[in-house]
């Protein structure tokens, strides 16, 4: 893994943004910030996708006549290990240099530790508690993917234990507090910092 690349996973668990735009940002300032090259997912006028290649961002309305909101974006890690070079976006080249196919969790945790970024292990959903791991960093509200063990149709077949399946953001403290509660254990002090 470049030191660039790996710069860019750290800015965006750290802060919950990508080049500065997040999930609360509309369609027309992520295309400021990131270019026109994306595809639009849209169903009926309420919700949209805009992917980006590695960065997928989402919105949704109350009806065609309202604003879109924000609702959340997610970094599929996971496309890198097929090598394709346009997946990463020019803008995001540009300024972090080449991506490497794989992300090492292991790499991510103790760079976020050195910068006293902390993240918190939480219980999986259920349909994906045996192949995968979540770490959320409660500051920024992202969560990190990881595989936990190999599964036939349930992981990719380019990744290995231990690699960053996505990245998402934001993950809203109440959704943690949920997975808590369904997994039976007590429940996380998830304030975040003032």
């Amino acid at each position: 893994m470049t030191p660039h690349s790996l710069a860019f996973y750290v800015d965006v668990v750290t802060t919950g943004t990508m080049l500065g735009v997040g999930p609360a940002d509309s369609p027309e300032h992520v295309t400021d910030i990131l270019g026109p090259d994306f595809a639009e997912n849209t169903s009926g006028n309420l919700s949209m996708c805009r992917d980006y290649g590695l960065a997928e961002f989402y919105w949704h309305r109350a009806s065609a006549d309202h604003p879109w909101s924000g609702h959340h974006v997610t970094l599929q890690v996971h496309r890198l290990a097929h090598r394709d070079r346009t997946l990463v976006n020019d803008t995001l080249r540009a300024r972090y240099g080449r991506f490497t196919p794989r992300l090492r969790f292991d790499k991510l945790h103790r760079l976020l530790q050195r910068r006293g970024v902390p993240l918190l292990e939480i219980p999986e959903v259920p349909v994906n508690a045996p192949y995968y791991r979540t770490f959320w960093q409660p500051d920024s509200q992202v969560a990190v993917s990881v595989i936990r063990a190999h599964g036939e149709y349930s992981t990719p077949e380019k990744l290995k234990v231990g690699d960053v399946y996505k990245i998402h953001t934001s993950m809203a403290a109440e959704e943690v507090q949920w997975r808590t509660a369904q997994a039976g254990q007590r429940p996380l002090s998830v304030g975040r910092r003032k």
